[in-house]
């Protein structure tokens, strides 16, 4: 095995320099490459050497880490592996996110540069002025000649397998997120072990176009399914995101063999009208997870190819998949442990649950490596909550599952305070945190509703300050005051006002409790309806 990510490319590059590596879909009107672009491993290369180059020259080394508002474009991957040769981490930006979510990233992150997109610089600028610690921003588009030296120097060492190559935030069951320091052997275990699951996901070596519409912010695209490709020598087609209108043209203009969806993907796509795109596509797989068991048989019925619903989390890198046939397209079915990714369902105290009965999942490598073999290296500045995650040497998922006898996993729900909407994990205690601010809130529990589109959408229960009129208004001032502060997809889409809230002795709301048990909380009279709001900006 290589010791980094750029090793890995470059013994790609070099045994297949005429293979094409990235594509970005034709888009009229897009900001960068309208007309599309694709370009080899071998092109690639010289540009990644490059700024390799420019980046050494500038300071830049092991230890150090980059953020990166790059969106998704080809020149990601540019700026990625030029600093991944050099031992630098990267820490992804996502776009969605406002001053206060930057600054917080820039901040705990350490990042000692950030590369952004022209349109952006404004904002990291601002987040750069507000941060302690001086943060150079430079514009990607037009990056200077000389880029801001680094501070403190690199490290001596060479990079290797543990190495960080990526920082990536993600939501847990605190307000803020928290940073998965993700390595080199992550990543290239994780592409590897994608690339050896097999059965309906068979991935050809330079034969086969991954078209993932999924951020870059994500592990799935950039650990995952990115690894798998320069592991394979194959194509990464890179849509800027999920259109259904555009998705069957990207995917026949681009030749696109393999796809991944999120949960939201396939209604929209059943939704649209039928048309002879439906089949003149060359897609061999899907690979996501969240597919309606209603909607899986006719979506595989029109469009002819499986979807294989898999789990997965950016802390374990390794996935779980329902990839051998007979598959159980009418169930939440994600597949059996194999190999040494070990797996158990457990109740609250951590023991074993009987067959089909629901529980926490728990994970862990069960080779002599240890483990946390493969996993994530810890989360940045927390080892207290590393080794609570870790506890009884098994990571605690934090997904309720059933196992049945036969070993087969099936996905239940989400255990505690995360809301998951279009494939963003919402912490509900950041949101609750941003509406305690408004001078109209007295108290507020933000939780979960089903959503037939986004699979989870964040509603409000809020009780108002006295005096309050508690009307549609307030409820759009509270959404709009959200939208101001925090990422679009997590402000509420529905808001409830309530009289109060059922609260323990030591006054923490119970959740449990607002909604007696089979009622939907969308259909309670006087609920505001506020979904069309949430845009992005």
């Amino acid at each position: 095995m290589p010791d980094t990510v750029f090793e890995a490319f470059r013994a790609t590059a070099s045994r297949a320099a005429a293979q094409p590596f990235l594509c970005a879909p034709p888009a009229p009107g897009r900001a960068y490459h309208p007309g599309g672009i694709e370009l080899t491993y071998g092109e690639v290369e010289a540009r990644v050497l490059a700024l390799r180059e420019r980046y050494r020259a500038a300071g830049y080394g092991h230890g150090h880490r980059v953020a990166l508002l790059l969106e998704n474009r080809p020149e990601f991957f540019v700026h990625y592996l030029a600093l991944n040769a050099l031992g630098c981490g990267i820490v992804p930006i996502n776009p969605d996110y406002r001053h206060d979510e930057m600054l917080y990233q820039m901040e705990h992150s350490d990042a000692a540069l950030a590369v952004v997109i022209a349109a952006r610089v404004p904002d990291l600028e601002r987040v750069a002025r507000a941060r302690a610690k001086p943060l150079p921003v430079v514009d990607a588009e037009a990056l200077p000649a000389d880029v801001p030296n680094a501070s403190p120097p690199p490290r001596r060492d060479a990079p290797g397998l543990e190495t960080e190559c990526g920082l990536l935030y993600t939501s847990g069951t605190t307000g803020r997120p928290k940073g998965c320091i993700l390595s080199n052997f992550y990543y290239l275990n994780a592409g590897a072990w994608y690339r050896g699951l097999g059965g309906r996901l068979e991935i050809r070596d330079s034969r086969d176009r991954f078209y993932n519409p999924l951020p870059l912010f994500h592990m799935n695209h950039q650990g995952v399914t990115a690894t798998a490709a320069i592991l394979t020598a194959n194509c990464l087609v890179m849509p800027e995101r999920f259109s259904p209108t555009r998705w069957w043209p990207d995917i026949i203009t681009t030749g696109a063999t393999i796809i991944h969806y999120l949960g939201v993907v396939p209604p929209l796509l059943l939704n649209q009208p039928p048309s002879d795109d439906d089949r003149r596509h060359r897609v061999r797989f899907g690979l996501g997870a969240g597919v309606e068991p209603e909607m899986h048989g006719p979506f595989e019925a029109r469009f002819g190819f499986p979807l294989v619903e898999v789990w997965g989390m950016t802390e374990t890198g390794r996935i779980y998949a329902d990839c051998h046939e007979p598959r159980q397209i009418t169930t939440r079915a994600f597949g059996r442990p194999f190999g040494d990714f070990e797996a158990k369902v457990v109740d609250d105290k951590d023991h074993d649950v009987a067959p089909d009965a629901e529980g926490e999942l728990l994970v862990r490598w069960g080779g002599p490596e240890g483990p946390r073999h493969g996993f994530f290296s810890g989360y940045l500045k927390n080892a207290e909550a590393t080794d609570d995650a870790w506890r009884g040497g098994w990571f605690h998922t934090g997904d309720v599952v059933r196992r049945a006898a036969d070993g087969m996993l099936y996905f239940v729900d989400r255990k505690k305070n995360i809301i998951r909407r279009s494939g963003e994990n919402i912490a509900t205690a950041e949101v609750e945190a941003v509406l305690q601010a408004h001078d109209a809130v007295a108290q507020v529990a933000v939780l979960a509703v089903p959503d037939e589109i986004r699979e989870e959408e964040v509603m409000a229960c809020v009780v108002a300050m006295p005096g309050v009129t508690a009307n549609r208004a307030l409820a759009e001032q509270l959404v709009g005051w959200c939208l101001a502060r925090i990422a679009y997809f997590k402000a509420p889409g529905w808001v409830l006002f309530v009289p109060s809230l059922p609260t323990t002795g030591t006054q923490k709301v119970q959740k449990t409790r607002i909604f007696p048990r089979g009622v939907d909380p969308r259909a309670e009279p006087g609920v505001f309806d506020l979904r069309g709001s949430k845009k992005r900006s």
